[in-house]
């Protein structure tokens, strides 16, 4: 037996529950503020790039910083990986660009334990709480699982020369030209 469905005369509340939108078209339809997020091309929707403002108040501020989201195969059983695609000095991001954040990392126990497991990735997570998450964590960065141990350090022990690099950062990410 085939089932057809006849979806002119359901309301927008009704086909919104049925029938959600893709995580780009909520993405694209309501951004957050200091997001913008979406395919790279209509034929690959495995590949993502997002510009991410500097949280307000931090030395990250008015910064506009890209990065790229691949996801998986599996997705959403397993997380996308994501990277800044620009120059960036922080405890939780490596020197490659790839960021260390809980919520990017597979479901389950941490080995080392420093993540519970709620932290961490479930498929009811979105991309949108994950550019969030990115943008909380350039504001309030862990300094105890470093992916940058050197920023980690200078976060920790010389506030003041890390708030200069993001700075020069900021400045690099809006081509105003630094000085060396």
């Amino acid at each position: 037996m085939r089932y057809r469905y006849n979806t002119t005369n359901l309301n927008g509340c009704v086909i919104r529950i049925f029938f959600p939108p893709p995580p780009y078209l909520e993405l694209t339809l309501n951004p957050p503020e200091g997001i913008i997020a979406g395919p790279i091309t209509e034929e690959n929707y495995f590949e993502w790039e997002a510009l991410i403002t500097g949280p307000e108040g931090t030395c990250f501020e008015g910064g506009v910083f890209p990065a790229k989201l691949i996801f998986p195969s599996d997705y959403p059983l397993s997380p996308p990986k994501m990277s800044f695609t620009c120059e960036m000095f922080h405890p939780n991001i490596y020197s490659d660009g790839r960021v260390c954040i809980s919520i990017l990392h597979a479901p389950g126990d941490d080995p080392m334990g420093y993540e519970s497991s709620n932290e961490r990735w479930s498929p009811v997570q979105s991309v949108e709480k994950i550019l969030l998450s990115v943008i909380s964590m350039l504001a309030e960065p862990n300094d105890e699982s470093g992916a940058n141990v050197d920023a980690a350090k200078m976060w920790r022990e010389n506030r003041d020369e890390f708030n200069k690099i993001a700075e020069k950062l900021v400045r690099k990410t809006l081509g105003i030209p630094t000085n060396t």
